[in-house]
């Protein structure tokens, strides 16, 4: 049966109008109710009547992931293991932060992918393999979990503010479903995020890169997390496929807004990457890209990992050599450590106890 969050609301107008032969003004209504209200079934939408609630209901459904489980932080951060309606399972997770007025607003990570393609070797989701992609209601299901959690239920005053697309999978090997989940986001009378609230992060990957620029639908962050193509291919074996001078003379034409600057994401491995050689390195990949910045993250081991993290004394250090050469680099503050919620790991973890081998079929 036909679940409604797969569909645009261009895609939902013409069903309502086409296949059921209803006046325009339903499809509205019943995307508000979806993605303002969070209906779960058509009986709630009290607006429509019942005659036509009841057509709705013999030929579509409204679905959302399950939770499977639920981890929360000490410091609030709160991660969700999501079941699909195959059985797969997908994580995503709630950061908080405090405003200067002391109020507390989330920013949601998200996944697009069911594993990932990548096998980046600090990664817990790279050891899964690449199941599947997630389907735009998948996507966007993961924002209705959040916020029915948070009570989120006032969109003229939304407490989840800022949506990162840095989850599990590599978003632009899944282009067309982030694509139309990005237009949903912005669409009128729905969840209503404006794209500078939208982060959508990426490996490197060539294709989609410049639509995704071109659309305006959303800001770009690269995760670089090494400043040679070498230490690339060592460490991020899928991405080192675009080779880095290739990817830094995309990102030279990528289209920007006014006052908006690409951001290279770079995880500080101990050991590896976060000498001041690298550090020294860094500042000639950023200086070779117009409008850009960086956010230097602390790496968060899970059991078992290849990696260990850096410590204090090297992240300032390599912070320092950034900003004496007049790079802006900001050192972001690690969430949930005391919680799996790095990518990929709670997930990973559940497998286990389930005596799942990570990445087999569930």
């Amino acid at each position: 049966m036909l679940n409604i969050l797969e569909m645009t609301l261009p895609e939902l107008t013409q069903w309502v109008t086409g296949d059921l032969g209803l006046p325009k003004f339903r499809a509205q209504q019943i995307w508000q109710w979806v993605w303002q209200r969070m209906a779960r079934s058509f009986d709630e939408m009290t607006n429509i009547s019942k005659p036509v609630r009841e057509e709705l209901s013999k030929k579509a459904q409204i679905v959302w992931p399950e939770v499977d489980k639920i981890q929360t932080s000490s410091d609030s951060t709160t991660k969700f293991l999501l079941r699909l309606g195959d059985g797969e399972r997908v994580e995503t997770v709630l950061i908080p932060s405090t405003s200067r007025e002391g109020n507390v607003r989330w920013t949601q990570c998200l996944s697009t992918q069911v594993g990932c393609p990548m096998h980046c070797t600090f990664c817990s989701t790279g050891t899964m393999g690449f199941t599947r992609n997630m389907t735009m209601g998948e996507i966007l299901g993961q924002i209705l979990v959040a916020r029915d959690y948070l009570g989120d239920t006032r969109p003229q005053w939304p407490v989840l503010r800022n949506l990162v697309f840095m989850g599990m999978g590599e978003p632009l090997l899944n282009f067309e479903n982030l694509k139309r989940a990005l237009k949903s986001l912005n669409e009128d009378g729905g969840l209503n995020f404006s794209p500078r609230r939208i982060t959508v992060s990426t490996c490197g990957i060539e294709k989609g890169l410049r639509e995704l620029g071109e659309s305006g639908l959303a800001f770009l962050a690269v995760s670089l997390h090494a400043p040679t193509q070498e230490l690339r291919q060592k460490i991020m074996p899928g991405a080192a496929k675009w080779p880095l001078e290739e990817l830094l003379k995309t990102l030279n034409s990528y289209p920007l807004k006014t006052r908006e600057r690409i951001t290279f994401e770079y995880l500080l491995l101990g050991g590896v990457n976060d000498g001041p050689e690298q550090a020294r390195q860094l500042i000639n990949v950023v200086r070779s890209v117009r409008k850009s910045k960086i956010n230097l993250i602390v790496y968060n081991p899970s059991e078992g990992a290849l990696y260990k993290a850096p410590t204090q004394q090297r992240i300032l250090a390599f912070e320092k050599i950034l900003w004496d050469a007049g790079i802006t680099a900001v050192i972001r503050k690690s969430k949930g450590q005391d919680i799996d919620a790095a990518c990929g790991q709670l997930k990973v973890r559940a497998e286990k106890e389930e005596g799942q081998t990570p990445g087999e079929p569930a």
